[in-house]
């Protein structure tokens, strides 16, 4: 580890009257943050308001883009065409980077939401076309879960890779993420949150649901918005890792 860590956040993802989340409270935690971009959840006055708040409180902005799926909150896999795919990305990232730059910011960094995701960590069709549509906007740095498929992509285009861990959700032996389908894929414990997190911030390391101690150079730990607690959580896991000396810090500018 660098001693440096990053926090990052799924935020603005209301829809219309429907809100989800803290959406101020965890930015004033957050050094990132992951905005819905319209397509899984979020609208246009969501989007700005989240990018003006961010802009005033220092948080870097990013793209979490998504299948198009409001019903489902893109969680459920589409069969969708590269090429449609790769259209969506970057339709996604220029509109969440008009609402930034009227805030007086920009758009920082890209990272799939849910299961694009997931899907993004071994489908090969569907991680090129994320980095084509993120590749067309230009140099984003994507976020992205280590050994993905995505991020091998990404940096064979080029692209900066960031390695992402997750504060709130279980890990396989395998190194991903526990679908939320099965026991085990939440840590709704703050204790548990904050363990996971101070063990990466200091020894570089993950355990999975089987006991299993896995090494990982994340850079950025995400906390998600929408688990049980997740305020608490947040600053929970902050306050921890200050007291602890670890640098809180984002990962781009």
């Amino acid at each position: 580890m660098s001693g440096l860590l990053d926090l990052n956040s799924d935020l603005a993802e209301g829809f219309g009257i429907w809100r989800l989340g803290d959406d101020d409270a965890l930015l004033e935690v957050v050094t990132s943050a992951n905005v819905a971009c319209g397509f899984h959840a979020g609208d246009a006055s969501t989007m700005r308001r989240v990018c003006a708040v961010a802009a005033e409180r220092g948080v870097v902005v990013g793209a979490q883009v998504s299948y198009r799926d409001l019903a489902g909150f893109g969680r459920r896999f589409i069969d969708v065409a590269p090429a449609e795919l790769a259209d969506d990305v970057l339709y996604q990232i220029g509109a969440l980077d008009a609402f930034a730059r009227a805030a007086g910011t920009h758009v920082g960094y890209v990272k799939p939401h849910g299961a694009l995701y997931n899907t993004a960590v071994h489908h090969e069709a569907q991680a090129r076309a994320v980095v084509a549509g993120i590749r067309a906007f230009g140099t984003l740095p994507v976020l992205g879960l280590p050994g993905s498929r995505l991020l091998a992509e990404a940096a064979a285009a080029g692209l900066p890779c960031v390695q992402e861990a997750f504060a709130d959700r279980g890990y396989t032996p395998a190194g991903t993420l526990v679908p939320r389908s099965l026991p085990g894929a939440l840590l709704t414990d703050t204790d548990a949150v904050v363990e996971r997190a101070t063990r990466l911030a200091e020894r570089g390391e993950i355990v999975a649901v089987d006991g299993t101690v896995m090494p990982s150079s994340a850079r950025s730990l995400c906390l998600h918005g929408d688990t049980p607690g997740a305020v608490h959580h947040a600053r929970a896991v902050r306050a921890a890792l200050e007291s602890a000396g670890i640098p809180i810090t984002p990962f781009v500018s």
